[in-house]
């Protein structure tokens, strides 16, 4: 019989508390105190990144003879790093019993502190596989987060959480990350749109079908407003989701010439283990 690890435990009660996270989110808003309790406790030195999902994205981004789209930034980082790991399956969605997306598509841990996962939750992968998985998760609709969350040492029982980088494949039912309009600013502000990307919407093609508007933005940026739909810049993550769901093409995804700078400077940050 196998032994029961802290990670099994803490599976078993991030399972039975899963769909509370919303109403604990609240809290952090509600109280200056809880906010820091729950932020020192879960959300402590945490930066992430939202990487756009890339099926509906046509264009590259030029830089120094090199091209890229979005996934290749996170190509790059695990080419970098030879630590990995891809677990068995995605807590969240498991968690929820997503129907919508695949329950086997598993976030990807980079970086040493990766090896002392338990082995019943993941397994070794090559840098060949884990870029193979990141498409996977890429084909079935999936947008990117890419940093360090503390969470996720804390979960599996894990340290030092500074050597565990964390590539999640995130759905719009599902994703942790959806509490963030429920966060005080303080901690939901740690999840940063990619420099320099930009949702934007034609008017003159959207025929009000409020596809976007049905729970497929986390951080509720889109809205129905004087007759059309408007997206907050100030709270759009840029994960793309918007763009995949509209079958008008009347959203989409743009960049500008931050958005190399971005992916140089975290190229350098997230490497440096």
């Amino acid at each position: 019989m196998r032994k029961i690890s802290f990670a099994d435990i803490n599976i078993f009660i991030v399972n039975y508390i899963f769909n509370w996270r919303f109403r604990i989110a609240k809290l952090t808003k509600q109280s200056k105190i809880i906010r820091k309790i729950i932020d020192k406790g879960l959300f402590e030195d945490d930066d992430v990144t939202v990487i756009p999902n890339t099926i509906k994205i046509n264009k590259t981004i030029e830089a120094e003879k090199s091209e890229f789209i979005p996934t290749d930034i996170l190509k790059e980082v695990i080419e970098k790093i030879d630590d990995i790991v891809i677990m068995n399956s995605c807590l969240c969605r498991t968690s929820n019993n997503c129907k919508d997306y695949p329950q086997d598509i598993g976030c990807i841990f980079l970086g040493p502190t990766s090896r002392k996962i338990p082995q019943n939750l993941c397994h070794k992968a090559s840098k060949k596989e884990a870029q193979d998985h990141v498409d996977k998760a890429d084909a079935a609709g999936l947008s990117h987060i890419i940093g360090r969350n503390k969470i996720d040492s804390i979960w599996m029982n894990v340290k030092p959480k500074e050597g565990l980088l964390t590539i999640c494949h995130c759905c719009p039912c599902c994703c942790l990350w959806k509490v963030i309009p429920q966060l005080d600013d303080k901690i939901s502000d740690k999840m940063h749109k990619l420099d320099g990307v930009e949702i934007a919407i034609d008017n003159s093609k959207c025929i009000d079908c409020m596809k976007c508007l049905n729970e497929i933005c986390m951080s509720e940026a889109i809205s129905f407003k004087d007759n059309a739909i408007q997206i907050n810049q100030n709270k759009c993550r840029g994960c793309g989701l918007c763009v995949n769901i509209c079958k008008q093409n009347a959203i989409t995804l743009k960049y500008n010439d931050k958005s190399i700078d971005s992916i140089v400077n975290k190229l350098q940050n997230l490497v440096e283990l």
